[in-house]
Formats: C-alpha cells, sequence, structure tokens
C-alpha cells in the first residue's frame, strides 16, 4: 500500500524537493595550534577551492549515520557517545547547527547540517570522493577575511558559507571546554595536565598559568583520575598520568581568559 492516500488533502508535489547534506568541522591540536580538515574540491562547484569535507546525506541513513560515515570515509575515525570521552581511534561527534540560505550552493536548494568533530593529534589526511587534495590548517589561516590559500596559492575564501560553518564550530568548542570536560577529547586516553593545558592554550588562543590551571584541574571533582603512571614524553622530570574522569559538567567552570 502506499504511504501517501490520494484524498488526502496533502500533496507532497506542491513542495519543491530539495537535498541533505552533511558538513564537518572536525578540530585536532597540532603543534600546539588549533588545526581544521580541509579539503580541496575536485569538481564543480567551487573546483579548485578549499572547503570544509562532508557529503549528501544518503536516503537510507540518518544524519548522525551520514556524519559518522564521511567521518570515517575522510579521517578513518569512528565517531562514539559524545558524552563519553574519547577513545583509541575514537572522535567526539556531536550536530552543530544547521544551516539553509537558498543561495548557499548553486546547484539547486540544499540545506546542510554540519557536526562538529574533535580528536587528539591526527596524522595525516586523505582525500575522498570529490576531493582531490586534503590538509591540517589553523583555523586563524582558514578564517582570515583574504581568504585561504597554501604557500604560492592565490588566497580565496572557503566554498560555500563554509567560513561561516567553520567559525561557528572553533567558538562552540572555545566556549564548551568552559564548562564541560570536552577538551580532554583532544588528548589521548592517558595525558598529563600540561598537555591538557596546551589544548586550552591552542583553543582559546592563551597563554595559562601552569601552576592555577594545575590547581584547578585536579581540583574540579570528577575532572581528570590519576592513571598511577608516568610520563617523560614531554622532557625533563617525570609528569604524572591522568584519564578522563566520569564528569562532562564542570563545576567550577574553566572560564576563558578575557583578552
Amino acid at each position: 500500500m502506499s504511504p501517501y492516500d490520494p484524498s488526502s488533502p496533502y500533496d507532497p508535489s506542491a513542495f519543491p524537493p530539495f537535498a541533505v547534506t552533511v558538513d564537518l568541522v572536525v578540530l585536532t591540536v597540532r603543534r600546539h595550534s588549533l588545526c581544521a580538515l580541509a579539503v580541496r574540491r575536485g569538481e564543480p562547484p567551487f573546483q579548485g577551492r578549499w572547503a570544509l569535507p562532508g557529503g549528501f546525506v544518503r536516503d537510507d541513513e540518518d544524519l548522525t549515520a551520514a556524519a559518522a560515515r564521511e567521518l570515517s570515509e575522510e579521517t578513518g575515525l569512528c565517531a562514539h557517545d559524545p558524552d563519553a570521552p574519547a577513545q583509541d581511534n575514537g572522535a567526539h561527534l556531536e550536530q552543530l547547527a544547521t544551516y539553509g540560505d537558498p543561495k548557499r550552493d548553486p546547484r539547486m536548494r540544499v540545506v546542510s547540517v554540519a557536526h562538529l568533530a574533535l580528536a587528539p593529534d591526527l596524522p595525516a589526511p586523505r582525500a575522498g570522493g570529490d576531493a582531490h587534495s586534503a590538509r591540517w590548517a589553523p583555523v586563524e589561516a582558514l578564517l582570515k577575511q583574504s581568504g585561504y590559500g597554501r604557500e604560492g596559492e592565490q588566497a580565496e575564501p572557503l566554498a560555500f558559507d563554509h567560513a561561516r560553518i567553520l567559525a561557528d564550530g572553533v567558538e562552540r568548542a572555545r566556549s564548551k571546554i568552559e564548562y564541560s570536560s570536552l577538551a580532554t577529547a583532544f588528548c589521548p586516553p592517558e595525558f598529563t595536565v600540561g598537555e591538557l593545558r596546551r589544548v586550552y592554550e591552542a583553543v582559546w588562543g592563551v597563554a595559562l598559568d601552569p601552576r592555577n590551571f594545575h590547581r584547578k584541574v585536579t581540583g574540579t571533582p570528577g575532572f581528570l583520575v590519576p592513571t598511577g603512571g608516568t610520563t617523560t614524553r614531554q622532557g625533563g622530570r617525570p609528569a604524572q598520568l591522568f584519564r578522563a574522569g566520569g564528569a562532562t559538567l564542570l563545576n567550577p567552570p574553566m572560564l576563558r581568559p578575557e583578552v
């Protein structure tokens, strides 16, 4: 039996069809800098321009599944529960916002549901789909008013409305690490307080006092749990290792310094 009853006053043909895509703001900290995954488009529209990774939602998948598929195809990472800390080969993935300007895509009416993905220091990306190159780039460079281009390239704005989406994703990450344990999603399963501090510094773009930071994060209930181990991977004296605790909300919050 057809799901559409011809006797119903509702006529699907009276409404214009449109496509739905997912776009990904994939953030990581590389070389003490907050970086986003950017892909160079290999096909029109905006061929040759840098953009965020993403793609069309298939007719047999929901939005979360589409975002997880695109994340896996672009980075090899698996999405996990957004309320849990990141695990090996896993990434925090959450819905960011919906973008539906009728003119955002010159091909047709396309509504994009953007997602934010966070993961520890990631290897060089691989291009897939209609992208013929991909790279990690500092978010400050991608969001320059003059546009973005690699050395020797002409700087151009990101394709579509991806500059706005990226800016929204960066601000979501910056504000959310104030009151949640989300910063640990940028860290490996076991990390030092110094490594966590460098995440906050990279995301916020500020320098933090090491002693005050150590006191705050170790004194916040449920934020960090000692593993009993130490590491010298940062050089110097052995540093205590921690893992993310069970708290998802921080009380008191880690307030962002005013700059």
